[in-house]
């Protein structure tokens, strides 16, 4: 079997690198699909609607995407049908031949941390390629995560330099004459080097917004081995020119996440709610495209 990275070069080389974040809101729902589930009087009535939108999600983008995303705060807030929902979900997208990364963010010691991660990788729960990773907790709270996406083969994308306003309050600290953001990106450039692959990218990557353009070109030039996922594209204001630095010459090196700018770009009322999101993902592929190409 390829490597992680190898297969999420080989999915970025065949789709273009946009990813699609899977973050369903009720009040943002087709209301077609809102009326179809009894208004989402119960929490079974909501996780069938956003299951049954994620799913028409995952056939309108799959020509232009390679990866996506689900936000496991969506799911898990509707409990065990939520749940079993965000499974299907995962599991429609690996059919399809998605590369999965599970957004939740996880960060815990030892045994904790180790049963997060079996969760998210175990073929009989998440069974998810990818997860997202908070550092805070220092390197014993990564290892585990580690350790085990080596084991099964998967990937993880750390948090580094996020792309929400408030993230500067910490990460932007000044620590031995470098941002902590700096710290912590010099961490994951060593965890992920002993795991390149033949796509000369490794399993540890790096959570970097596309809000922040200059320290997204200044991270690239420091961790020319790591995957970046750039969240920020699209509604939170990123653009194919800010996240442009994130691209090696090789024509990849970052996966941009796009969630409400291609999953929403339609009001409830819209009928054509269809057409708005296979035209909002083609517009960003080829955005994407462009901006991969520009630093070959």
């Amino acid at each position: 079997m390829f490597s992680f990275p190898d297969r999420l070069a080989e999915a970025v080389r065949r789709r273009g690198p946009l990813c699609v974040g899977i973050d369903p809101r009720w009040e943002s729902l087709p209301i077609s699909i809102r009326q179809a589930f009894a208004a989402g009087a119960e929490q079974q009535d909501r996780a069938k609607a956003f299951e049954a939108f994620s799913l028409q999600v995952l056939d309108l983008v799959e020509p232009f995407c390679a990866v996506i995303k689900p936000q496991a705060a969506f799911f898990e807030q509707l409990g065990l049908p939520g749940f079993a929902a965000l499974d299907r979900i995962l599991k429609s997208a690996r059919e399809r031949g998605f590369v999965t990364i599970l957004d939740a963010k996880r960060g815990d010691i030892a045994s904790t941390a180790a049963a997060y991660a079996e969760a998210a990788f175990s073929d009989d729960v998440w069974n998810a390629d990818a997860l997202t990773v908070n550092p805070y907790l220092g390197a014993d709270a990564v290892e585990p995560f580690v350790s085990e996406a080596t084991k099964r083969n998967r990937g993880l994308f750390v948090l580094v330099r996020t792309s929400n306003p408030g993230g500067g309050l910490f990460q932007n600290l000044v620590a031995d004459g470098l941002p902590v953001y700096r710290h912590v990106g010099k961490a994951v450039a060593e965890w992920n080097a002993p795991t390149t692959g033949e796509c000369g990218l490794g399993m540890i990557g790096a959570v970097v917004g596309a809000t922040h353009p200059k320290e997204l070109a200044e991270l690239r030039d420091a961790m020319p081995q790591v995957w970046f996922l750039v969240p920020g594209f699209g509604a939170q204001g990123g653009t194919a020119d800010d996240v442009k630095p994130g691209f090696l010459s090789s024509g990849l090196g970052a996966i941009v996440n796009s969630s409400r700018g291609v999953t929403f770009p339609f009001h409830p009322d819209e009928r054509d709610w269809q057409s708005k999101i296979i035209a909002a993902a083609g517009t960003a592929q080829r955005q994407l495209v462009a901006a991969s190409a520009g630093n070959h």
